[in-house]
């Protein structure tokens, strides 16, 4: 692809996103074949949307997951100032495609980590960490058949990327073993879905390195500041209109949100 059609397929995925409508595909011309044409894709989308990026999400770090929307690796987006919204937000869900959320952990990333030649290991990168949040997600795809398209498309599509609640920070983090932590989600007050910190590569710090190097290959490197939430604790949970949600991480805290 050139930057000509990267910039309209950008702008088609970013138009479509604002207009809450889906799309089955990109048109040919301007498809991504690639994970790089992909990822390009959602770097020009920075230009298209004119806001600023808040940070980074990682989709695709459980095995079903993966399965789930047929790739083979974690994917990473990016979290846009209009679509970050404040715990105990209400969300209409009639737009929504996907129609799920997810319980995840968010690090706010204190020290740059700029890209380099050597890979970070997974104590540098905590050690850049200022605090750790609970937080939702509530991801969406511009495409019909999300689950079909591949890959580069998904990318593309900023990773699935759409509504993110940061919740209250963690106090005292670096003592907790955030693989075993227990995360479940409560639908009006009832048990929807059950799982834990180990869905997201392992721990969600694993994950947390993973997008650190991610972006240092990429020369693009994890600023402070940034907000990274990485990856569902639980199998997705379905959501409908009228129902109120409740993340709950066991003694550490909840999210809530709404869905009108």
């Amino acid at each position: 692809m050139d930057q000509s059609q990267i910039e309209q397929a950008a702008a088609l995925l970013w138009k479509t996103r604002l207009e809450q409508r889906r799309i089955d595909a990109l048109p040919e011309h301007l498809r991504p074949h690639s994970l790089v044409e992909g990822y390009a894709i959602q770097e020009a989308m920075v230009a298209t949307a004119a806001q600023p990026v808040l940070g980074w999400k990682i989709a695709a770090t459980s095995k079903a997951g993966q399965e789930h929307i047929r790739v083979t690796e974690p994917l990473a987006g990016r979290l846009f100032k209009d679509f970050v919204v404040p715990d105990g937000a209400r969300l209409p869900a009639a737009p929504l495609h996907m129609k799920v959320m997810e319980a995840e952990f968010a690090f706010r990333i204190g020290r740059t980590l700029p890209p380099r030649d050597t890979a970070y290991d997974q104590r540098e990168v905590c050690d850049a960490v200022a605090a750790l949040h609970l937080a939702i997600e509530v991801p969406d795809a511009r495409f019909e058949r999300f689950a079909e398209i591949g890959p580069a498309q998904i990318l593309a599509d900023d990773a699935f990327a759409a509504w993110f609640l940061l919740g209250p920070e963690v106090r005292d983090w670096r003592r907790l073993d955030l693989s075993a932590q227990k995360v479940r989600a409560l639908r009006n007050g009832a048990l929807a879905v059950e799982g834990s910190g180990a869905e997201a590569l392992g721990d969600p710090r694993i994950a947390l390195a993973w997008l650190a190097n991610h972006l240092s290959q990429r020369g693009i490197g994890l600023q402070a500041e940034d907000i990274v939430t990485t990856g569902t604790c639980i199998t997705p949970a379905a959501i409908a209109p009228g129902d109120q949600f409740v993340a709950e991480f066991t003694g550490l805290g909840r999210v809530t949100v709404a869905f009108t």
